[in-house]
Formats: structure tokens, C-alpha cells, sequence
């Protein structure tokens, strides 16, 4: 079975699909990318049996005809965080206020092009009245990913899915964003019309909404969305 799994989910499904292959015998491959990049693949051409996408992207894919229709099962909702390198003093963020400040007096600010929460940041810097000030002193990543770009040293502080941080060795996960500029991402499941294996698809559906995966969405920075 093949599957195409945002890495908003990455840091659960890492640890639930082994233990699912096991459990089922069934070999499962999944490629791991931002939505953007795995919905460019699949508008290339790219397919599989499931994917794990935001739930915008997964009807879009249904409206289109490339997942199935009623197959959408939301998993989890995941939220941006801001992060610093361990052992630095965490700014205060906790209101729109503080955040303004602790981001203007960062000598550099890390997040990512592609993904849901980079797509974000101009909006975001636009909210808080600081786009010129950011532009002068954003980074992105030069390899890997921005929670691994602030542990190497490449900026002072990182925005990013607090999913996607957590995991991250080297670095402390501040807080999230202030509710007032937050923005809440649902990662959504769905079963693509030409799936060799629904019927698996379906199942693993199951097995990433069970007690024991919404007590991982939790510890992983994930809200459960079921």
C-alpha cells in the first residue's frame, strides 16, 4: 500500500505504521513531503491508495476526481508554534504584542516556502505590521527542515507547525502563536479514486483514529480532529 502523508502527521505516523505493518503483514510505503509539494506530484501524475493531506487539499482532490468521494476523514488539527535553539532564552509570545516584539528583536527569523505554515508568514507579518522589518532578516532553510535549520544555528528563532518542531533535537518549542493570528491547520485523510487497495487504505484509516493514536496526536503537538 502506498501512501502520500503530509509532514504535519509525520512525527505520529512514523511511529504507527510500523507497528501497523506488523500487526496487518501489510508492507506500507509512504512519501512524505508539504502539501504543496505532494499536491504538485499528484497534479504530475503521482498516485497511491491514501492520502494525508489538509483537509482543503483533500477536497479539492475529491471535487477533481482524484480521491474518492465520501472517503474524507478528518485526523487532526495542528497549529504554528515558535521555536528557539535550546538553552537560549525564550522570548515572551504569549499576545500579539510580545510576539511583534520578540520577532522584531531576533537578528533572524527561520521558516519554510512551500509548506501550510510558510505560505502563511506574509500574511502573518502583514498582521503584525512587520513585513519589512521580517523581509530584511528571513531565512529558510538550507537543507532539511526549519526546526533542523534553527538547531544548526542558521536563525535565532523559527516559526513552523508545532508538530513539526517538536521532534526536532537541539531546540525548545516556545508556545504557539497568539489565538488572534493563529492559524489552524485540519489534516484530513482520503482514499484516491484509483487506490489497487481501498480496502487497506480504509482500514489504516482506522488504525490512525484509534485511542492509542489520539494519545500520540496529543504528545506530538496534534489536536485530534475525531
Amino acid at each position: 500500500m502506498k501512501v502520500l502523508c503530509t509532514n504535519g502527521v509525520k512525527a505520529v505516523t512514523v511511529e504507527l505504521i510500523p507497528a501497523i505493518e506488523r500487526a496487518s503483514g501489510q508492507s506500507i510505503q509512504v512519501d512524505y513531503g508539504s502539501t504543496n509539494l505532494l499536491m504538485e506530484k499528484i497534479a504530475g501524475g503521482a498516485t497511491g491508495d491514501l492520502a494525508v493531506l489538509s483537509l482543503e487539499a483533500v477536497d479539492d482532490l475529491i471535487e477533481k476526481g482524484v480521491l474518492r468521494p465520501g472517503s474524507r476523514v478528518d485526523l487532526a488539527k495542528s497549529s504554528i508554534g515558535v521555536a528557539v535553539r535550546a538553552g537560549t532564552v525564550a522570548p515572551a509570545i504569549g499576545t500579539v504584542d510580545a510576539l511583534r516584539a520578540a520577532l522584531v528583536a531576533a537578528n533572524s527569523v527561520v521558516y519554510s516556502k512551500t509548506g501550510i505554515s510558510g505560505m502563511y508568514m506574509p500574511e502573518l507579518m502583514s498582521k503584525l505590521g512587520i513585513v519589512d522589518q521580517i523581509a530584511a532578516k528571513a531565512v529558510y532553510p538550507s537543507r532539511g527542515s526549519v526546526g533542523e535549520a534553527l538547531a544548526r544555528g542558521e536563525a535565532e528563532i523559527a516559526l513552523q507547525q508545532i508538530s513539526e518542531l517538536l521532534p526536532v533535537p537541539g531546540i525548545s518549542v516556545v508556545g504557539p502563536l497568539p489565538a488572534v493570528v493563529q492559524l489552524v491547520t485540519v489534516f484530513s485523510a482520503g482514499v484516491f479514486a484509483s487506490a489497487a487497495a481501498p480496502q487497506a487504505a480504509r482500514g489504516l484509516i482506522e488504525q490512525l483514529m484509534t485511542n492509542a493514536a489520539r494519545s500520540l496526536y496529543t504528545a506530538k503537538g496534534l489536536e485530534p480532529a475525531f
